[in-house]
C-alpha cells in the first residue's frame, strides 16, 4: 500500500509541477496549437502536457515498483519510451500515420513478445475459450493499438481524454490492488496521479493540451491494464476472480473504445481511411446539442461510469450476454444524441472541437515559422 500511494502522489507532484515549466518553455519557443476558424479556443495553446504526464508516470512507476518482484516492468517502460518519442515528434515536427503506426507496432511487439502481455483465452465469449497462439498474438496487437489511439482520437474536448483516462487507471489501479498484482496497481495508480497534476490545467479553459504525447501514453497503459485485467480476473484461480471479465474490461473503456471502433468502422465503410478526420465522434454530436466543455466531459465520464455497473451487475450471464447487452446500449446512447442533434445547422461555422482536427490540422510555429500540418 505504501508503494502505490508514494507512486500516486510522486506522480501528481512531478506532474503538477512541470507543466507550468512546459507551458513557459513552450510559449517561448513557440510550440503552440494556433486557434482558426474550425477551433474553439481563441488564444494559442501549448500542445505538450503529454511530457508532463510522462515524466510524472515513468518516475513514480520506476520508483514505485520494488526491485526484483517482476521481471516485465523494464519491458513496459521500454514500450512506453517508443510511444513518447513517436507522440512529441507528432507534436512538434508533425508525424505520417504510417509511422506512427509502425512506432505502435514495435511498442504492441515488445509488451507481447517480452512483457508477456497478450490474450490467450477469450473466456467464453461467442463460445470460445483458448485460442491458438498465432490468433493470440494478431488478437492482441489490434487490441493494444486501438486501445491506444482510442484515447488519441477521443481527445477533443477540454479534460475529456484526462478524466476518461483518469476513471479508467482509478478502476484498474483498486482492482489490482485488492488482487494482489502490485506492479500493475503502482503503474494504474501512478497513471492516475499523473493525469490529476494535468487536468488541474486542462479543464476547460485548458491552459495546455496533453496532444499525441499524453494520449498516446495513457492508451498504451491502459492496453496493457485491460489485457493483464482480462487475464487475472478471468482466471479462477486468482485472488479476485470476477465472472464475465472480457466484458467488465470492455466496460471500463466502454466510451473511448466504442467510439473509436464506431468511428473506424464508419470511415471503412465510406471507404476512407479509419485515421482521416471528420465530425462522427460522441464528443462532436455533444458539442452539436449545445453542451459546454465541461458537461460534454461530465456526461461522458457519467455514462462511462454506468456502463461499468451495468456489466459489473450483469456479470452472471456470461461474457458474450454482457457485451452485446453493452454494445445495444452503447448504439441507443449514440442514437439518442445524433437524432436530437439540430439538423439544420452549417458545420463550416460550428464551434469545433475536434481532437483529429486539432491533431491533423493544427498549426505549430517553430522558431517563428508557422508549419501546417496535414
Amino acid at each position: 500500500m505504501d508503494n502505490i500511494l508514494l507512486s500516486a502522489t510522486l506522480a501528481f507532484l512531478i506532474t503538477f509541477f512541470a507543466i507550468p515549466v512546459i507551458i513557459q518553455v513552450a510559449k517561448d519557443k513557440k510550440l503552440f496549437d494556433e486557434p482558426d476558424e474550425r477551433k474553439v479556443h481563441k488564444n494559442v495553446i501549448p500542445t505538450l502536457g503529454g511530457l508532463g504526464i510522462f515524466a510524472g508516470f515513468i518516475i513514480a512507476t520506476l520508483m514505485g515498483v520494488p526491485s526484483g518482484i517482476t521481471s516485465e516492468l523494464q519491458y513496459f517502460a521500454a514500450a512506453a519510451t517508443v510511444i513518447f518519442f513517436l507522440g512529441i515528434k507528432d507534436d512538434i515536427l508533425i508525424l505520417s500515420a504510417s509511422k506512427k503506426f509502425i512506432g505502435q507496432l514495435i511498442a504492441a511487439g515488445i509488451i507481447i513478445k517480452f512483457g508477456g502481455v497478450q490474450i490467450s483465452n477469450m473466456h467464453g465469449f461467442l463460445g470460445i475459450n483458448e485460442i491458438p497462439h498465432i490468433a493470440s498474438i494478431v488478437i492482441s496487437i489490434f487490441t493494444i493499438i486501438v486501445i491506444t489511439n482510442s484515447f488519441n482520437l477521443i481527445d477533443g474536448v477540454d479534460g475529456l481524454a484526462g478524466s476518461l483516462g483518469l476513471l479508467t487507471t482509478l478502476v484498474f489501479g483498486v482492482y489490482f490492488f485488492y488482487a494482489g498484482q502490485l506492479t500493475y496497481a503502482v503503474m494504474a495508480l501512478a497513471l492516475s496521479g499523473s493525469i490529476i497534476g494535468f487536468l488541474i490545467y486542462n479543464f476547460s479553459p485548458a491552459k495546455i493540451f496533453m496532444g499525441d504525447t499524453g494520449s498516446l501514453l495513457i492508451g498504451l497503459i491502459n492496453s496493457i491494464l485491460v489485457i493483464k485485467f482480462i487475464n487475472v480476473a478471468g482466471n479462477p484461480a486468482s485472488n479476485f476472480p470476477i465472472e464475465a471479465a472480457p466484458a467488465i474490461g470492455f466496460s471500463i473503456l466502454m466510451i473511448p473504445l466504442f467510439d473509436t471502433l464506431r468511428v473506424f468502422g464508419l470511415r471503412i465503410l465510406d471507404r476512407r481511411s479509419p485515421f482521416s478526420p471528420d465530425r462522427n465522434h460522441v464528443h462532436h454530436f455533444l458539442l452539436d446539442l449545445g453542451l459546454s466543455h465541461r458537461m460534454v466531459t461530465l456526461t461522458c465520464v457519467s455514462v462511462n461510469i454506468l456502463f461499468i455497473c451495468l456489466a459489473f451487475f450483469l456479470r452472471h450471464l456470461g461474457t458474450t450476454t454482457v457485451i452485446g447487452i453493452l454494445l445495444c446500449s452503447a448504439f441507443v446512447f449514440i442514437g439518442a444524441i445524433y437524432y436530437n442533434r439540430p439538423k439544420n445547422r452549417n458545420v463550416a461555422n460550428m464551434k469545433v472541437e475536434n481532437a483529429e482536427i486539432i491533431k491533423t490540422h493544427k498549426l505549430l510555429k517553430l522558431a517563428g515559422e508557422p508549419v501546417e500540418a496535414e
